[in-house]
Order: structure tokens, then sequence, then C-alpha cells
């Protein structure tokens, strides 16, 4: 299997610019019309990750961001379903 980026530095280390350069040919080649980023592929990423069910504090950490607020920005773009409501007092007491 093969990489969808190959560096040219040592060490596996990417550039800003060589990941721009990968992403605008993959676009180029495959016809896509709309924009294609880096950051577009990074929010694409973190919204299907909420949408499997990642809590949002995991999803803060894997996205390397300080506050809650930044990560909460993806909780209005995904497609959540509906939690069954409860309430805390039967997770007191799960047996009664």
């Amino acid at each position: 299997m093969g990489y969808l980026i190959n560096s040219n530095k040592g060490g596996g280390q990417y550039t800003t610019r060589g990941v721009q350069w990968v992403l605008r040919q993959v676009r180029k080649e495959s016809g896509i019309g709309k924009s294609l980023t880096a950051h577009s592929l990074r929010h694409s990423y973190a919204t299907h990750l909420l949408e499997m069910g990642m809590d949002i504090m995991t999803l803060k950490e894997l996205l390397g961001h300080e506050s809650i607020l930044t990560t909460m920005t993806y909780l209005h773009v995904a497609r959540v379903g509906p939690q069954l409501p409860f309430s805390p007092l039967e997770k007191l007491y799960p047996n009664g």
C-alpha cells in the first residue's frame, strides 16, 4: 500500500506547500469542482468522527484545540441522531 502524500524531506516531514500541491493535483485529476484544502479535509474528518459517536472532549484532544469552544463549532455541522432521554436518577440506581 502506498502513501497519499510522499515526503521529499527526511524523517517523513511534510511541508505546507507540499501538501497543498498534492491536494491541487488530486483535485485536478479527480475532476472535483469545489475547493479542496487541508483545512476542509480536517473539518470533514472531525465532523464524521462526531457523527460516528466520538465524544466532544476526545475530539478536542485529537484536534489539539486548547479551548472546547473551538471544538464545539463542529457540533452545529454534524448530523448526530437523537439520543434517548434519561433521568440522572436512573444512572444513580441502574438496577432499581
